[in-house]
């Protein structure tokens, strides 16, 4: 019989705040973590707004030599991290290092870094780019970091499949500890693309909101007057672990993972498939995974990124799936709030829906005023609903094709 995985832990950094539960909270008083982007001039941009985490200091989580070995997106990495092994109790001689390990997703790396240097490599020449560079900017930076904080000996590695880079570490992750390759896996995903390159590269793919005007309303998934997605930063970080080792430690078992799956569209770079095909099938062999039917899910964190394609395809895949039971689902984009994290998306979501969970509370979807016609299910609009949540699933789907979706069970 295969093991069992729980998860243990959880830590966040979102535009909403600088914790899990400073995210949660944020999420079910509908508040959005939007704004003006003020860490670069943005005057020339086309899009000058974004979900930066304005409440994330550096200095208060690492000192001045730690700070420049590391990229944004890693220091957001490992401060989640440290905030899931302290609610895990991963300390030392909780467990042994050699069958613990870090699997985490990263869309695309150290962005920051690569502009400051290349940067100085123009402006200074070759011998004044810092021998840090590669070190912060690779995308296993992260994955790096975390395992030498934590001591986490076992298996190391980063997953990059643009914005199901979490989904795809996560489901990683569940089978690494159910094939008895570890007993602790830390998991997740990081982001920090708020970046000019960043901004401006995705704005000039038409992918991203324009509405500078009202930034906190920009987000807007299943609705009408949507317009893109609002590109953001952050990271969710879960600990894995298998079941009879949680026990043993006494630690806090917050919910189980049951199920993953994971396809190609094998379509296009950029376009989601218009019938939602291979995310269907991504939820089909999660569902099979799991050993459930589909009506034994409640509620499903959707990918639900505010782009006029992606929500339609994203909704019809889910009516394929769940057949009559979609019209009983709740379903609802977090990233209305937050915006889209890209390669941290699933990491942060997996923790929205386990709060769900927790609290039997579904979280919203914002800005939710006009409804698509062709996205008519059930979208938990612009309030947070109490309802007895027992199975969620999170979606995430990516640039390439990739698509993932991971299902988590109340333990009992």
């Amino acid at each position: 019989m295969s093991r069992r995985v729980v998860v243990t832990g959880m830590g966040a950094v979102t535009p909403l705040g600088v914790s899990a539960g400073a995210f949660w909270d944020g999420l079910i008083t509908g508040r959005s973590g939007i704004g003006p982007v003020s860490h670069f001039d943005t005057s020339p941009f086309d899009v000058r707004f974004g979900g930066f985490c304005t409440d994330f200091e550096p200095r208060k989580h690492f000192d001045v030599r730690a700070i420049k070995r590391m990229d944004r997106f890693a220091q957001l990495a490992l401060v989640s991290a440290i905030e899931a092994a302290e609610q895990a109790g991963l300390t030392d001689g909780q467990f042994e290092p050699t069958r613990a390990g870090v699997i985490l997703g990263n869309g695309i790396g150290g962005l920051t870094e690569l502009e400051d240097q290349h940067k100085r490599l123009i402006e200074k020449g070759p011998g004044r780019v810092s021998a840090f560079t590669i070190p912060k900017l690779m995308a296993n930076a992260g994955s790096g970091h975390i395992s030498i904080h934590l001591n986490l000996q076992g298996v190391s590695t980063a997953v990059a499949t643009a914005c199901a880079s979490a989904g795809n570490a996560m489901g990683d992750a569940y089978h690494t500890i159910r094939n008895d390759l570890a007993d602790v896996m830390i998991t997740g995903g990081t982001e920090a693309a708020l970046t000019p390159i960043g901004l401006a590269a995705f704005a000039a793919m038409k992918a991203l909101s324009t509405r500078n005007d009202d930034p906190t309303r920009a987000s807007r998934p299943f609705d009408q007057d949507r317009d893109g997605f609002v590109l953001s930063e952050g990271a969710g970080v879960l600990v894995f672990e298998e079941l009879e080792h949680a026990r043993k430690r006494g630690a806090p078992i917050l919910c189980e993972v049951i199920g993953f799956g994971t396809t190609a569209d094998a379509g296009d770079m950029v376009q989601p498939d218009e019938q939602g095909r291979g995310a269907a099938r991504a939820m089909e062999i999660a569902l099979r995974s799991a050993a459930i039917n589909p009506d034994a899910v409640q509620y499903i964190n959707a990918h639900g990124t505010s782009t006029p394609l992606g929500d339609v395809a994203e909704t019809r895949a889910i009516k394929n799936v769940f057949g009559d039971a979609a019209r009983k689902l709740a379903v609802s984009s977090t990233k209305s709030a937050t915006g889209h994290l890209l390669g941290a998306s699933g990491g942060v979501e997996a923790i929205a829906c386990i709060k769900a969970i927790e609290n039997n509370t579904l979280p919203p979807t914002i800005n939710l005023d006009t409804p698509d016609e062709r996205c008519d299910l059930d979208y938990v609009p612009n309030t947070a609903r109490d309802a007895r949540v027992d199975v969620a699933m999170c979606n995430s789907f990516g640039f390439g094709g990739h698509n993932a979706a991971v299902i988590f069970r109340r333990f009992a």
